[in-house]
């Protein structure tokens, strides 16, 4: 948005309506400690010419350094098609980005309306909304939806193996609730049946499911679920959508709801956000699913368009029945998606998924080939695994990043007493030469 000053005038009208007799009075409710009594300490003002050199002086002090990526933990350096870029970036996308009333804007409600098709057929699921924010805030969002579908707002457990960071999440959305977010821990990379069914009881509102798993391992997940089922809670799962191209999908197992963090669909990494939540559940819990639903029908001269079928939030009905806060859905990060799964298809989709898995593999077999590197977990995985490493995971992420790689995160990020193991994620972008040559620079 463009900067408008107000005139002195503009300023003594302002105060004048609201009942102040100057800015000083205006601000005193601040702390004299806390204001500031001086000037801002800013430079002289600049020509749009030397304001343009300025910044490009600024932006060289930036690492210049492009590192071949295999990074991992829910984000991930997918191919993406010219196409995708182009879709997203025509100007009826951007200036209908959250339309609250977005029957104007049939061509946002169609994307969005071939997103939810698309999730469903992906997930195996029978309903999905238009999308949420992001992976994390869609466990949450999902364990919320639980305790309305089964009346039991006590208790939630999640599987250690969950991403840290979702986990937090889900923390700070209970912290001050009377609701508990119960961790089973998850020591060989995978859940302990036995130990997850200790921990499910009849006040458990929902089991929540990584598949694949933050350490990068396979679940068994058809077990997990129906050890949910057995005491009346719901299995939430949450995916990488590009396994699914591998994987069987969580609905032919029997999740009540599929969330996942979908950047892997055609958004590129940049710097962490923003991305995009997806959530999709069956038919029978539609009304206590949060956000946005999207519909088709016919106007009055029978052409058909599309609507919004559903949106429970708190701006259009009594609170107590929201479903949840979210106003709008991640438009423009959706509609990428859409463009991406249509692109590739089933097939491209498989193919994307299969080259990811076999080259992981190959990853694996030639990092674990190294004296003093060995898989964390004997444990099945899809396109990403847990490297352990003698000599500490910091050097060796340390020598990879001088080699020009870049791997991790570290997972003492996320547990301080683990010093020894870091994630390592293979797609389809990387080649033979970049792996041997990672190789070559861990065996240094």
């Amino acid at each position: 948005m463009a900067y408008l000053d107000n005139t002195p005038e503009q300023q003594r009208e302002m105060l004048a309506t609201i009942g102040a007799a100057s800015i000083e009075e205006l601000f005193a409710q601040i702390p004299a400690d806390l204001q500031l009594k001086r000037p801002l300490d800013m430079p002289p003002a600049l020509s749009e010419m030397e304001l343009q050199t300025a910044l490009g002086n600024l932006a060289k002090q930036n690492s210049q350094r492009q590192g071949t990526c295999f990074l991992g933990g829910g984000c991930y350096d997918h191919f993406i098609p010219a196409a995708v870029d182009a879709i997203a970036s025509r100007s009826e996308f951007y200036t209908a980005y959250t339309p609250y009333q977005a029957e104007a804007s049939q061509g946002s409600l169609q994307a969005f309306y071939e997103f939810q098709t698309l999730v469903c057929q992906l997930t195996g699921m029978e309903v999905s909304n238009a999308s949420l924010y992001e992976g994390g805030t869609s466990v949450s969002e999902a364990a919320f939806m639980a305790m309305r579908v089964t009346g039991r707002y006590k208790k939630v457990v999640l599987l250690g193996s969950v991403h840290p960071e979702y986990r937090a999440v889900v923390d700070t959305y209970f912290s001050d609730l009377d609701s508990e977010a119960v961790v089973v821990p998850t020591p060989n990379g995978t859940a302990d049946l036995a130990a997850v069914r200790d921990a499910l009881d009849d006040q458990t509102a929902c089991l929540v499911i990584q598949q694949p798993n933050f350490f990068g391992c396979l679940e068994e997940a058809r077990e997990l679920v129906e050890a949910a089922h057995e005491v009346g809670a719901l299995a939430v799962v949450s995916c990488d959508p590009i396994s699914l191209g591998m994987l069987v999908r969580p609905g032919e197992y029997g999740a009540d709801i599929v969330v996942a963090e979908g950047q892997s669909l055609g958004t590129p990494l940049q710097y962490g956000g923003p991305f995009l939540g997806i959530l999709a559940c069956r038919q029978k819990f539609m009304r206590k699913m949060p956000g946005r639903l999207i519909g088709e029908t016919t106007d009055r001269d029978g052409r058909p368009c599309f609507v919004l079928n559903l949106q429970a939030r708190e701006q259009h009905i009594r609170r107590d029945k929201a479903t949840s806060n979210i106003c709008t859905n991640q438009g423009l990060i959706a509609l990428r998606a859409t463009a991406y799964m249509a692109l590739l298809g089933k097939q491209g989709l498989g193919e994307v998924a299969e080259l990811s898995c076999r080259k992981a593999h190959y990853v694996a077999e030639r990092l674990t080939a190294i004296d003093g590197f060995s898989l964390a977990y004997d444990r099945p995985f899809f396109k990403e695994f847990t490297l352990r490493c003698e000599n500490g995971a910091a050097e060796a992420l340390d020598k990879a990043a001088q080699a020009g790689f870049d791997i991790g995160p570290l997972l003492s990020q996320f547990d301080a007493n683990n010093q020894s193991d870091l994630l390592v994620a293979t797609t389809e972008c990387r080649t033979r030469q970049e792996i041997e040559a990672l190789a070559d620079a861990l065996a240094q």
